[in-house]
């Protein structure tokens, strides 16, 4: 049996994460308060289903986490098999990365963050989570 050798590798240090700034910090949380309040909300919320077996969606909020920003969803779980009475999941994820420039992902069905976006502007996006399908809570 041969014997394994041992030998060094360079490992770069990680890149440090950009801090924030709390002037934006408090604009992408008040822009992201009216998107969830006129759009999201309005077009994804609905009264509690008749068949009361299922889950549905109750709440659409935001927060942020370090340089991360989160799109959450709240769900309902009625169900008499329930293992709590709600849930909740994030949907899309803002990454800060300087220069007011945001990197923008969504959570896949297995549980992993997926970046489509490299660089894009506040408003895009927002209009990318307002308009297209993979950002749907």
């Amino acid at each position: 049996m041969a014997k394994r050798q041992k030998i060094w590798v360079y490992s770069p240090p990680k890149q440090p994460k950009t801090e924030v700034p709390n002037v934006l910090r408090e604009e992408v949380q008040s822009r992201a308060n009216k998107l969830v309040q006129s759009v999201l909300i309005p077009e994804h919320v609905a009264p509690p289903p008749k068949d009361k077996r299922f889950n549905y969606l109750v709440d659409i909020y935001s927060k942020w986490r370090g340089s991360y920003f989160y799109f959450c969803s709240k769900y309902c779980c009625p169900g008499p098999n329930a293992i709590s009475p709600f849930f909740e999941a994030k949907f899309a994820r803002l990454e800060y990365v300087g220069n007011n420039c945001f990197n923008l992902s969504y959570m896949r069905h297995t549980g992993q963050w997926w970046e489509i976006y490299h660089g894009l502007s506040l408003d895009e996006c927002f209009s990318a989570i307002r308009d297209e399908s993979h950002f749907l809570p």
